[in-house]
């Protein structure tokens, strides 16, 4: 059930969507502290750059998807894959910050999965397997759930693809 007044469904959206009903609400962004850009040409089949040429990259559709999976190149999914990594890593520093944890050896692996939606349509799905060591698996847990409600992947994902998320304590 929602924790505030403000994400409660009036009576009105109460007999609209009577069952398992949940108002989201959408931020606005108030301050943009940076902005990323990729230029994209020719598709899954094309080429990426961004504007500082660090990223100057081929794209080749997997053979999975029906494509000539070129060597060398990469794909949408695989970029997704590494910035949701590396964003979500980040995030479960603030987490342990804000818990007073210290963390060491960490390592998150997204895993993007791509194919068919209910509607016929196209969609991903991601998998988030975060490593933890040194950590009790019970505050890790709570780290990586802290984690996904910082992270602006997983709030720009969430209620539009599956997120599973997988903690793990291994030594490293």
């Amino acid at each position: 059930a929602p924790s505030c007044k403000r994400c409660s469904p009036t009576s009105a959206e109460s007999l609209l969507f009577p069952l398992n009903f949940s108002l989201t609400l959408r931020m606005k962004l108030v301050e943009k502290l940076f902005t990323a850009q990729a230029k994209a040409k020719g598709g899954r089949d094309g080429h990426v750059t961004t504007d500082n040429q660090v990223l100057d990259l081929t794209l080749s559709t997997p053979k999975e998807m029906g494509g000539p999976g070129k060597p060398g190149a990469t794909n949408p999914e695989q970029l997704f894959a590494a910035g949701y990594a590396a964003c979500f890593e980040g995030a479960l520093g603030v987490a342990a910050r804000q818990a007073g944890v210290k963390l060491q050896d960490v390592t998150v692996e997204a895993f993007i999965g791509f194919g068919k939606m209910e509607d016929s349509g196209y969609g991903i799905a991601a998998d988030l397997h975060v490593n933890i060591p040194g950590v009790e698996q019970a505050q890790a847990e709570q780290l990586v759930e802290a984690a996904h409600g910082i992270c602006p992947y997983s709030r720009a994902t969430r209620g539009n693809i599956d997120v599973t998320l997988t903690t793990t304590t291994n030594a490293a």
